[in-house]
């Protein structure tokens, strides 16, 4: 990285770090979607409700990841913003030990789970089937999916985001491939599409580990000594990203229990549906927030406050714009949209008329979650934990459980919105005093 390029060109160094992180995120959620795609029209509206179902579980892995691997990156980025190569190699590579064994007991932890879950939000019957067969499968692949992640974060935080933009897109057409043979050529169903996303996962590892092995200039693997302080470190520092996502887990299991309740199947099939085009949003976000963040870290531990504070801002119009390009875009293509999925003129109907409530919420999401990135970035874990527990838990769960109840499925629509436009607020008061 090189400071005085930053100051010169800051947004084309944040475009520079970002879009090949934007394209790889937005590569692997559109792995969620084919697969929605392949569900709806291979399995059925049921196989797609009984997926939605599971995606707490999803978020759960996100969560730990996140938490271990951006706190981690974090400091590793400050390390080597400070000239400190020896440090943060070993940051580096404490991270990973710490990603797989974590990420391994969450996998079995989870697999222990799957009945009370199940009867909790009353699944029954053929989406019951479903998701244990989906995300028995499952559960392997996000293992590796979490481990590739981590790894992806320090691929980029040296430097060379584009080798991990290649990863993602031979993963994603990998899953493609394998989505089509084992669900329209033989047939197998879920258990075939849950199947391609594993082995999609294992051939993307093979490509990082071939990178570290060979390609790596800064972070490189080998042996390490485990520090309890750096440990400590890197999980409060990356807290608020496990809580943004675990958060979203809940706030998700919270979504299909209010619906299965009021609405039923065709409810969730359709959240679902719409959930797919936020997701892909999330994504870009994410993208930004893990571009500028290694940035903001350099630029931090290297002294220049003020260019971290404006790489913020910079960063913030630029997701300000996405999201408002996707509302108007989606908001007229929603018809089409909803019918790639489900033929239900019922569902559709659903779809259609909530995707324009719900994606109100993408003018201010894209502005809290950079927020949260940035100060993630400087070492400010609580301001971050505060706006991620705002958006992800607190607000949003009140508005789960209190709009349905007075609006049916029009509540569930304007959760997200009315949770994002009072969090803004609160990221407001945070920046003002940083």
């Amino acid at each position: 990285m090189n400071l005085e390029r930053i100051k010169q060109n800051t947004v084309g160094t944040i475009l520079q770090f970002s879009i090949p992180a934007i394209i790889a995120m937005v590569l692997t959620s559109l792995i969620t979607v084919v697969d929605g795609f392949f569900i709806g029209n291979y399995v059925g509206e049921q196989g797609i409700a009984a997926v939605n179902l599971g995606l707490p579980i999803i978020y759960l892995f996100l969560s730990v990841g996140l938490m271990v691997s951006v706190g981690g990156v974090a400091i590793a980025g400050m390390l080597l913003g400070a000239g400190d190569i020896v440090g943060c190699n070993q940051i580096f590579r404490q991270t990973i030990a710490t990603t797989i064994v974590f990420s391994v007991v969450t996998g079995v932890l989870v697999a222990l789970f799957f009945e009370p879950m199940l009867d909790i939000l009353g699944a029954a019957g053929q989406v019951r089937a479903y998701f244990k067969t989906y995300y028995g499968i499952l559960l392997l692949e996000l293992v590796v999916m979490v481990v590739n992640s981590s790894f992806g974060m320090f691929i980029r935080g040296e430097g060379n985001p584009q080798y991990y933009m290649k990863v993602n897109i031979v993963n994603v057409l990998t899953n493609i491939v394998l989505d089509y043979v084992f669900a329209v050529v033989f047939h197998i169903g879920i258990a075939g599409i849950a199947a391609a996303s594993f082995l999609s996962a294992m051939v993307s590892l093979a490509l990082i580990m071939n990178y570290f092995i060979r390609t790596a200039s800064v972070y490189r693997l080998g042996k390490f000594s485990f520090s309890a302080v750096l440990f400590k470190r890197t999980l409060l520092n990356g807290s608020s990203e496990f809580i943004g996502e675990m958060s979203t887990g809940i706030a998700m299991f919270a979504y299909n229990y209010v619906i299965m309740r009021r609405i039923g199947v065709d409810g969730v099939t359709a959240f679902t549906i719409v959930g797919y085009v936020s997701y892909v949003f999330s994504m870009i976000v994410i993208g930004f927030g893990q571009g500028a963040g290694p940035l903001v870290s350099f630029v931090y531990g290297a002294g220049e406050h003020e260019l971290a504070r404006r790489i913020r801002r910079k960063t913030n119009r630029l997701v300000f714009a996405i999201g408002a390009v996707t509302f108007f875009g989606m908001t007229m293509l929603s018809g089409w949209y909803s019918g790639l999925f489900v033929k239900n003129d019922t569902i559709r109907e659903m779809v259609q008329s909530g995707m324009v409530i719900f994606m109100v919420s993408f003018f201010f999401s894209g502005i809290n979650a950079i927020t949260s990135f940035y100060f993630t970035s400087i070492g400010r874990a609580m301001e971050s934990a505060v706006i991620s527990l705002s958006r992800g838990l607190v607000v949003l769960l009140i508005c789960i459980f209190v709009l349905p109840a007075y609006f049916g499925m029009t509540g569930v629509w304007l959760a997200a919105p009315v949770t994002e436009i009072i969090t803004i607020l609160i990221s407001g008061v945070m920046v003002h005093h940083n």
